[in-house]
């Protein structure tokens, strides 16, 4: 275990546990602020994610930075961002439990060094391995649980929103109640 992201990145370039690490272009560790209170995790990285190595900035990633912004949060200034998986999976498919399984150690070291108080899942894969197993996103989302002290909450996926814009307004709906949860409970998010 690293006690910093940097050096916990270097460790995790060079990682060869999976069948991922032979189609990638770039691992996509991580991006923001290493003492984040809120930590958004999705399930893997897409196209652009493993052309540029940084989670979050195709399309999908354009949305959720504008409705992280319209919540008051920024990726380089108060919060984190990762992925359950660190390599794209082929042909944006869901990563599967056993890359789940090979990945999770870094996605666990990440949260330790961060130590978030609030974790927010982005779509049903980090959802259910993180939140709970029969987590049902479309019905689930913006409720909140406590899990090992920290306070977790789902939202759908950007890419899904993308699919189905009809479910935007529920999902800038969970950011509202995530700006309360955050001016209950954290400390420097909104400085």
């Amino acid at each position: 275990m690293s006690d910093t992201l940097d050096q916990l990145k270097l460790h995790c370039l060079e990682c060869n546990k999976c069948r991922l690490a032979e189609t990638r272009t770039n691992v996509v560790f991580g991006v923001g602020v290493e003492n984040a209170e809120v930590m958004f995790i999705g399930e893997g990285p897409g196209e652009n994610e493993d052309l540029q190595g940084e989670p979050f900035v195709g399309r999908g990633g354009q949305l959720l930075d504008k409705m992280l912004n319209a919540v008051d949060l920024d990726r380089h200034k108060n919060i984190y961002i990762a992925n359950m998986v660190k390599c794209r999976p082929p042909k944006n498919r869901d990563p599967l439990p056993d890359e789940q399984e090979q990945c999770i150690t870094w996605l666990r070291n990440q949260v330790k060094i961060i130590r978030p108080k609030i974790i927010v899942c982005l779509g049903r894969v980090a959802a259910t391995r993180l939140i709970k197993k029969d987590m049902k996103i479309t019905k689930e989302h913006g409720v909140f649980f406590e899990k090992n002290g920290v306070i977790m909450m789902a939202t759908l996926h950007p890419a899904a929103l993308l699919r189905n814009p009809n479910n935007k307004p529920g999902a800038f709906e969970d950011f509202q109640k995530l700006r309360d949860k955050i001016k209950e409970v954290c400390t420097h998010t909104y400085d």
